[in-house]
């Protein structure tokens, strides 16, 4: 009996695969996926679930709102990288996972390769919302590393 994690690591693997000059690699026992040398999505299998990390300088500061995100261990966090984890029975968002992937390849991947696809993505990638100019990676955005704690108004004001 095929289970959700598999299906779902399956169409994002494949969807990560669909951009231009990407392979995937083994460099610690997992796989990742790769633009020329450089990783865009880092997968994990544990336990039958299924992980990912990606680079959001986009979507980061609203994926830390999720209760299945957090920053990416080893100072990744601080650089946009965000860590979805799914345990072998929660559902997965496959289709937010998918944009996630496009943002990811479009942040590491050089500008050259962006014209190569275009507004829409890769082929198996899902349609895009715009943002701006096609394939731009945009200004650069501070990651929010914690969620913010309520503000607190001076004593006696």
């Amino acid at each position: 009996m095929e289970r959700a994690a598999d299906r779902a690591f399956e169409a994002l693997r494949a969807c990560a695969l669909s951009y231009p000059e990407t392979r995937e690699d083994h460099p610690w026992g997992e796989p990742v996926a790769k633009v020329r040398d450089k990783v865009f999505v880092f997968f994990g299998r544990e336990d039958g679930g299924l992980s990912l990390s990606v680079k959001l300088p986009s979507s980061a500061p609203f994926a830390f709102d999720l209760p299945y995100c957090t920053p990416t261990g080893y100072g990744l966090g601080k650089a946009c990288w965000v860590t979805a984890r799914f345990a072998a029975r929660d559902p997965i968002p496959v289709e937010v996972l998918r944009r996630w992937i496009d943002e990811s390849y479009r942040a590491v991947a050089p500008k050259t390769l962006h014209a190569r696809i275009g507004a829409a993505g890769a082929p198996d990638a899902p349609s895009r919302v715009s943002r701006g100019a096609a394939g731009s990676r945009g200004p650069r955005s501070a990651c929010r590393t914690r969620r913010a704690a309520p503000r607190r108004s001076p004593a006696g004001a």
